[in-house]
Formats: C-alpha cells, structure tokens, sequence
C-alpha cells in the first residue's frame, strides 16, 4: 500500500474519531462514567497512531488523551443496582499505548472542561437524571419503574421509587383509593388523576395532576419535595436533578418543672429526638446538664444525638433561669377593734405578703361580720402561694354581754348585695302585694324550650317573625356524640332582608342548668348597659344563613345544656329554624333533611305576642311590708301564644324569656329591697338602677326561706327601676319583698 492510501485512510479514521467527541459529550449526561459507550469512545481515540493523530489534529482541532478501557469492559448491567461510578473516573494522562508525538500536544485553549460524572454528588445527595430511570444515591445507581417525566411543563417521577430512596412509608388506603406516605410524621395523600393532595391534612393544590402509567403511580416531583422540606437543585448541562435529604439527626428536649428553685427542683429533661431515612439514635452527649442547680442564675444545657448512621446532630440548648429559693407567705390580718358588742360589725382587714411576690390564695375560719353569742372568738386565716407553701395566722377578739343589733336586724343593715340571708319565708304570703299598672311593647317571643333534652338530631323549633322578634333557646345534648345548635334564618321574600340584633346573651355549654340559664341573662343584661351587641346580617331572596352565631361557636359534648336569649329586628318576614345536628355537619346542607321534634310534655315551647311587660308601681313602697309577685299565672298571667310546629294553644309557664321592666316611682328612705324565691331554687341576675345585682353572688337561693339582697335606699325617697327576665333552669315564681330598714345605730 502506497503512502498515499495510507495518509487518506489516516485522515478518514481521524474525521471519524473527531465526530464521535459531541456524541460523547452528550451521552455523559445519561450515563454513569465508566460505561460500555463512554469507554468505546475514548478507546477509538486513544487507540490512533501517532501520525494519524497529528494529521487529524490539524483538522479538527486538538483531541484530548483518554485512559485505556480493557476490551472486555461490559455494558451497563441490567439489575438495579450497580457499582459506583467514582471507580472509573477519567484521566487527564494518557494510557501506555497513546505514544502521542510532541507536535499533537493538546493545547489548553481548546481542550474541552472535564466532566463531573452524573451520578457523582454529596452525601446524603439523591440524583434524579431527566428523561431517565436512572437515579444515583452516594454514588450507587438505582432504577424506577418509569423515568421522570416531563408532562405539560412539570416534571413527575415514580412514586415507589422516591419512597424506597427518600426513606419515606407507602400505603393504599382503599376505602379513599389515596396513595398515602409518610415521613417524620408527616403525612401525604394522594389520588389518580387529581391535583389536590393533602398534606398533613391541608388540601394542596400541585402543579400538575397524579397518574398511573403502565402500573407506575407518578406524582409532580414538587409535590414531595415542597410538603417535606426537601431542597433540590437543576443541572440542566448534565440533565439531572439533585435532592439534598437530611442526614443529621435532630435533637430536642424540654425541662420540667416551668419553674426551677435552687436547691430545691429537680429538673426533669424530656428528650425528644428523630433520625431520618430510617436510621435510629443511638447515643446521645450532655453539656451543662444538672439535675438539681445549686445556686440561682442562667444555665445553658445543650443537648446532641447521634444515629445509627455515626451522624451527630447540631447541639440543641436550652438556657434555664434557676431561681431563688421559694419562701413561704406570710399570713396577716387586723380587726379595727379587738372586743365588740354582739351584732356589731366586724371589719377585718387581710394584710398578708408573700417574699416572691407570689399570688396568694386564702382560707378564713370562723369568719364572720358579726357575732352573736358572747365570749372569746378565734378567727384564723391560712394564705398559701402558687408553689403550695402556707402559713397561718389566727387572732382572738372578745364578744361583750351587750347587743347592738339582733341577727334578723343585722341582715337586713348589712349584708352585702346579692348574698343570702334566712328568713322566715312561711310569714311571706301574709305580706301586701303592691299595686302596680301593667302595660306590654310589641315584641314577638320564639321560645324553644321543648324537647329540654335533646335525643336526636332534628329541628326543635321554626317559625316566621318580623319587625322585634326575641328568640330564647335552652337545651340538653343527650345524645353520644358531639352536637351544635343553629338559628337558620331563611328569607322567603322577593326582596333582601336585613336582621339587627339589638341585644344578645348566652351561657354554656355547662352541664348545670341554672349555671346556664343565669350566664345567658347576666350577658343579656350587659349587652343591654352596653350596647355591644349590635349587627346587621343581610339575607337576599331565597337566601339561608346560620345568625345569632355564638351559639354554634361552641361544641355541645354530650350532657351539655346551651341557653341563648337575643333580641333582633328584621324588615321583613324572616323564618327562624332552631336546629341541633352532629358537631361535623354542614347546617345549611343538613337543615332540609332534618325532621321536626316532638315536645316533652314537661317544657314549653312557642310563640308569643307582646313578650316585654311595663310595671308601674306609684305608691310608695318600703314603709310596710310588702311584696311584688312574678311569674305566679295568678297576679302575673303567663303569656298566651301558639305552637307553630303543631299549631296548638301555648301558655308560657313562668314567663321565661318575658322581659319585665319595673318602675317603682315612690320608694321610701331606708328601705331593703330583696328577692325570694316560691318555687325552688333561683340562680340569675336582675339590673337594679343600671347596675347587674347577682342573686346570688353564688350558689342559688331556695326556696321559701332564703332571700338575697337586691338594693337598700339612702335617707331620701327615690325611683328605683329594675330590669328582671326568669333564668333558664330556674324556677318561678319568685316575689321581690319591701321592708323597712332598722334605724342604726352608733357603735
């Protein structure tokens, strides 16, 4: 063969060699370095004569030298995980056999940057190749059941395959046919062919939907890695996606008790650490650690753990603020005298401390304003702080021979308003009843009262009111679950309606009726002196809506009593539906499936005209004994009205949810005015002169022989105006008694 043939086929098989460099470039960015194609490649250019290689590098440019891959390097295995690529990394020095001649020197101006093997990352690091089923964790490689795909613009991976590398649980639930993971108490869902998965609950909404494709349930690669707090980087020259997964372990604790006395507390330390994919804790260091802390001050704790995987966590600390030893309190008090006359008042003044500062709580034996038997009288205080340390003090003070007030007389002197004090309640019916004028306002009464006891799920109450509607709701779950209560107004008009409520009170839910009953009106009253319950809800035609909507803020668990008393306004004929259903139900779906309640035949229920009830009394009150009745259906009738749900007669017993509005215009100096109850226990509250008067301060006053103090009068007549509305829970009637005060006397 001449030398010509031979310099042609030399410059053929260097042409040939120069074009496979692009191809070799390309394929680095899906294969791992060391692979069948790579090594052929390189071999083909490696393995040229040196003259051919000097002819080829004047037209092509200068070639880079390649290491020498054995001719029996075979091509990438077909099992899933193969050995790490970093083992074949290129080489910059030429093998052996690559003989180059100093004129093919490649010069560096040209020579292409070497290349960072795909599957080669950090620790920790998970690399997802484009395209490609290809995934590398520390340098192994491993195959999904399908590559990650771009679809629509968003880049999907296989569900299965993220788990086994990611560390994470996998689930099916088929009763909501969601694919379920979970990772560090983390939870997602997801379903086919939806955008929304929730995490933790949330519903997400992600930027493409999941899919099954050929038995392989893929998922938006930022779904995962956004609700687990995984970061990741693009590396669009090599076509890949690289995960940073967490591999330190986290340590955490905190320390019991929240307040430390030096000396003193011993300090528990509750850990509370995690590891990631998989790994366990194994050891865990202390720093600074003291189970009891000598001497008060700042410490800091810090606290590390290390995994199965030899990771330490970063420290975690806490400083803690070790303090001064607790001191005990000091129990004081003083009496402004230290001998008093029987039935003279005692003032007693508490005068304990506590060291810290601590609040202190007290307990009195033998206290009382007044004594009534002569002798020697020990009184004794215990205060105790919020650590549980105590002290006690007593003082003896000395009863004379000498009465300054019986006990009947006292009561009625000083007494506090809103206690209780005895009386014989057997001489109350013997008493005057005053005269009064009577009159009504024009407001409608929706009571719902029936069934008080709550078996299931239903409306209990509806019916259509406009202009001033009062609604009053008082009712007992006695159902096994959770339940709520609705006012659902509905508007069946053509045109919108607006309801104001003007003034609202509600109590519960407790499992005390009276409790109940007396915190709706105590709110009911203080909306009334403040005006702080107004709102406008407007309903367009045909429009429902949950109003008055306190009452089903709250969560009625079983045994639970509700009471509401709201008074509001509305433009137009509105239809009220009081409803109890399921805490977990959507009112407005559920209030047309719902059937109509029966009533108990014990409690009342309906509607009624003319609710508020204007008293007038003119002539003077106090001189003489004299009482004023309520709610008896004698002197004071019971409202009559219908029940609208079986469209029968209704008579209010007890008046509840009636709003009496008392004027008495001539009340005489020095005159003691107090409730008593006739018809058992009483426990609400009454607006005496602007002012809420409990009744009682606490507990509940019984009948007949208990009375608690509502007003007394200065030494000049005057107008005394009492607002009073029943309780639920409690029982009418009760008589509001005026008595002349004893005249006082000097001490």
């Amino acid at each position: 063969m001449n030398v010509r043939k031979l310099a042609l086929i030399a410059v053929l098989t260097m042409a040939q060699a120069a074009s496979a460099v692009p191809a070799f470039a390309e394929s680095a960015a899906q294969l791992p370095a060391g692979t069948a194609t790579k090594s052929a490649v390189m071999n083909a250019v490696s393995t040229a004569s040196p003259a051919a290689t000097a002819t080829a590098t004047a037209i092509t440019g200068t070639v880079s030298p390649a290491p020498i891959v054995s001719p029996a390097a075979s091509s990438t295995p077909s099992s899933t995980v193969e050995a790490s690529p970093t083992a074949e990394q290129p080489s910059a020095t030429p093998g052996p056999s690559a003989s180059a001649v100093p004129s093919a020197t490649p010069q560096p101006n040209f020579a292409p940057a070497a290349k960072t093997p795909a599957g080669v990352a950090g620790a920790g690091q998970l690399v997802l190749m484009m395209n490609s089923n290809k995934m590398y964790m520390n340098g192994t490689l491993y195959l999904a059941g399908q590559p990650m795909a771009v679809k629509n613009g968003v880049s999907n991976v296989a569900i299965r395959a993220m788990v086994e590398r990611v560390g994470l649980k996998l689930t099916y639930n088929g009763a909501t046919k969601e694919t379920i993971i979970m990772k560090d108490g983390n939870e997602l869902r997801f379903k086919t062919n939806s955008k929304i998965y929730t995490v933790n609950g949330k519903a997400t909404t992600m930027k493409g939907p999941a899919y099954q494709y050929k038995n392989t349930f893929m998922v938006p690669l930022t779904s995962i890695t956004q609700a687990l707090g995984i970061p990741y980087t693009v590396d669009n020259v090599q076509k890949r996606v690289i995960l940073t997964l967490q591999t330190k372990p986290k340590a955490s604790f905190t320390v019991q008790p929240s307040e430390i006395f030096a000396g003193e507390t011993t300090v528990n330390y509750v850990t509370s650490s995690s590891a990631s994919n998989g790994a366990t804790i194994v050891n865990e260091r202390w720093e600074g650690r003291q189970d009891v802390f000598a001497q008060p001050g700042f410490y800091t704790v810090s606290y590390s753990v290390m995994d199965s995987n030899s990771q330490w966590s970063d420290p975690y600390s806490v400083t803690i603020n070790v303090l001064k030893p607790n001191q005990p309190p000091v129990a004081q008090f003083t009496t402004n005298k230290d001998e008093y006359k029987m039935g003279e008042p005692i003032t007693i003044t508490n005068i304990s401390s506590d060291p810290d500062g601590d609040q202190l709580t007290e307990s009195w034996s033998n206290r009382a304003q007044a004594f009534f038997n002569p002798g020697p009288v020990s009184i004794q205080l215990t205060v105790t702080d919020t650590h549980g340390l105590s002290s006690t003090f007593e003082k003896v003070i000395n009863i004379t021979n000498e009465v300054l007030y019986s006990q009947e007389d006292f009561n009625k002197l000083f007494v506090p308003l809103g206690d209780i004090y005895t009386i014989n309640g057997s001489e109350i019916p013997s008493w005057n009843k005053v005269s009064y004028t009577s009159s009504s306002e024009p407001i409608t009464l929706i009571r719902s009262n029936s069934p008080e006891t709550v078996y299931s799920e239903g409306i209990v109450y509806q019916e259509t009111a406009m202009g001033s509607t009062r609604i009053m709701v008082h009712h007992k779950n006695s159902m096994s679950t959770n339940m709520k209560m609705y006012v659902i107004a509905t508007n069946d008009n053509i045109y919108p309606a607006t309801i104001t409520t003007q003034q609202s009170g509600f109590g519960g839910p407790l499992d005390i009726p009276t409790a109940t009953g007396k915190k709706s009106i105590e709110t009911y009253l203080q909306s009334i002196s403040l005006g702080s319950a107004y709102d406008n809800v407007t309903l367009q035609p045909g429009e429902s809506k949950p109003v008055l909507t306190t009452i089903n803020n709250v969560t009625m668990k079983p045994g639970q009593i509700i009471s509401l008393m709201s008074d509001v306004f509305s433009d137009y004929p509105v239809k009220y539906s009081i409803v109890m259903i399921d805490a977990t139900k959507d009112p407005l779906l559920t209030l047309p499936t719902l059937n109509y309640l029966e009533r108990d035949g014990v409690h009342n229920r309906g509607t009624y005209p003319n609710a508020n009830r204007i008293i007038t009394v003119t002539d003077p009150v106090g001189t003489t004994p004299s009482r004023l009745v309520l709610g008896d259906n004698n002197t004071d009738k019971n409202l009559s009205g219908t029940d609208a749900l079986s469209g029968t007669e209704a008579s209010n017993s007890g008046n509840f949810g009636v709003v009496y509005k008392i004027t008495l215009t001539r009340v005489a100096p020095n005159t003691l005015i107090t409730l008593n109850p006739r018809g058992g226990k009483y426990q609400g509250p009454l607006l005496v002169n602007g002012n809420i008067i409990e009744a009682p301060n606490s507990g509940a006053v019984d009948a007949p022989h208990q009375n608690s103090v509502l007003y007394r009068t200065g030494n000049l007549e005057q107008t005394v105006e009492i607002v009073f509305t029943p309780a639920s829970g409690s029982n009418l009637p009760i008589n509001l008694l005026f008595m002349p005060l004893p005249p006082q006397k000097a001490q």
